[in-house]
């Protein structure tokens, strides 16, 4: 628009410079002089006249400036406008590669817009996580169905007895070694779980065997009608088993003795020996007091771990009486069977007394206090009245307590149901007529 503006001043400014000019040719001049100015289009006139000068040589040069400046001007307005179309042209261009590129990012990543910050990355745009997920899903499947197709065609070429290849038969056999080790593993973890449960199961099947043994003896007992013993002494110690469990033990222990007498009634028809029917421990002596018939040796005597050997035969599957005597003073001991003396010694265990409180164990000998028994040293048969005195009897009495002629209790340990206790399933107390039982075997 101010280009039009110029362009009309100039159109005016010659006009009224040819009109001035003519003037002076025809000596018509009527002294008014007009200057160029920019009008707003729709204007009445952009002609103002002015006051005449006196020097019209000046106006004209002044006019004559003022057109070289407006040609000056109009030079820099189109050198402008040239330029500003360069810009133009070059927005655009950059117009259209942002166009482009946002089409691009559109099409590859779905983001819309430019985000600040972020450099050109060639075309390399993050896919979208769900899209990855779906492709690795059908990668997935085409493998699995690759490998059904595999699994198929094998079934068809061994139906069909068409040979493998080669790969596809090696691949298949890697398989089924891998199978074949991990059941094996399964196998084995299963052994070893069967171990485990074997192995814990074991004491609670020993503690049912027990009780199971326990209730039966019970049932005995009560169809025998040993609902209780008709005196306390009058039971048996059954010890049925060779085993390293089956034992009696004597609640009350002894006291320092310098001479005792052991009696008690036995049966047994074990072999090669009857065992261990009595032992008596210490503290630091296992072996204080034993009565044992071990292998094909005959029956011994131990003191002190000083042994004497007894001439009792009593391996016949009947009811024996046996006693024992011993002193301190030189060690002098007698054997009795049945009521009769067959032998006696001395030098067992001189001067030595019998230790206060151990352990007696009927049936088993001890390699230590109260415990590590041996099966083979273990005592079969039945006892009762199992009596212990701190002297030694007369030989009267002891024939008496053998043809049932008369009981005598031990004044240190005495045979009754109140001090007798009896370990392992097999093991019991029963009721017994002793004398009743001598005379029928008799």
């Amino acid at each position: 628009m101010i280009s039009l503006f110029r362009l009309f001043c100039i159109y005016a400014l010659g006009l009224s410079y040819g009109k001035s000019v003519r003037g002076q040719d025809d000596n018509q001049d009527t002294g008014a002089r007009f200057l160029c100015r920019a009008i707003p289009v729709g204007a009445d006139t952009c002609l103002v006249p002015v006051s005449s000068e006196p020097n019209a040589s000046s106006q004209e040069e002044e006019l004559r400036n003022t057109v070289m400046q407006l040609r000056e001007t109009i030079l820099q307005q189109k050198e402008t406008i040239v330029n500003q179309l360069g810009t133009i042209n070059e927005l655009t261009s950059k117009l259209s590669l942002c166009e482009s590129a946002s089409e691009g990012r559109k099409y590859y990543g779905g983001s819309r817009g430019k985000v600040k910050g972020k450099q050109n990355t060639m075309g390399d745009v993050p896919r979208d996580p769900n899209e990855t997920i779906d492709n690795l899903g059908k990668t997935m499947q085409s493998l699995k169905d690759r490998l059904e197709n595999l699994e198929q065609q094998q079934q068809r070429a061994n139906s069909s007895g068409v040979l493998f290849p080669s790969e596809l038969r090696d691949l298949l056999q890697r398989r089924l070694g891998e199978l074949e080790k991990h059941l094996l593993n399964k196998v084995n973890n299963l052994e070893e779980e069967k171990s485990l449960l074997y192995n814990e199961t074991a004491v609670h099947r020993q503690k049912t065997e027990s009780t199971l043994n326990s209730l039966l003896t019970r049932i005995n007992e009560l169809e025998k009608g040993g609902v209780g013993f008709k005196s306390p002494e009058q039971f048996k110690l059954v010890l049925p088993l060779r085993t390293n469990y089956l034992y009696g033990r004597m609640t009350k222990s002894l006291p320092e003795m310098y001479a005792f007498t052991l009696c008690m009634w036995l049966r047994s028809s074990a072999s090669p020996g009857i065992g261990t029917p009595f032992s008596y421990g210490v503290p630091g002596q296992a072996n204080e007091i034993v009565l044992i018939e071990w292998g094909n040796n005959p029956i011994e005597l131990l003191i002190n771990d000083k042994v004497a050997q007894l001439p009792l035969s009593v391996r016949d599957g009947r009811w024996h009486h046996i006693c024992i005597t011993w002193t301190t003073r030189d060690g002098q001991w007698e054997a009795y069977q049945d009521g009769q003396k067959l032998g006696s010694g001395d030098n067992l265990a001189p001067w030595h007394p019998i230790k206060p409180g151990g352990a007696i164990i009927l049936g088993q000998e001890q390699d230590m206090v109260g415990g590590r028994f041996d099966a083979t040293q273990a005592f079969v048969g039945e006892l009762s009245q199992v009596n212990i005195w701190d002297k030694v009897l007369k030989p009267a009495d002891i024939l008496t307590m053998a043809n049932c002629s008369s009981y005598i209790p031990g004044n240190v340990v005495s045979w009754l149901d109140s001090t007798v206790e009896v370990f392992g399933g097999g093991a019991a107390k029963l009721p017994l007529e002793l004398c009743l039982e001598r005379m029928s075997e008799t």
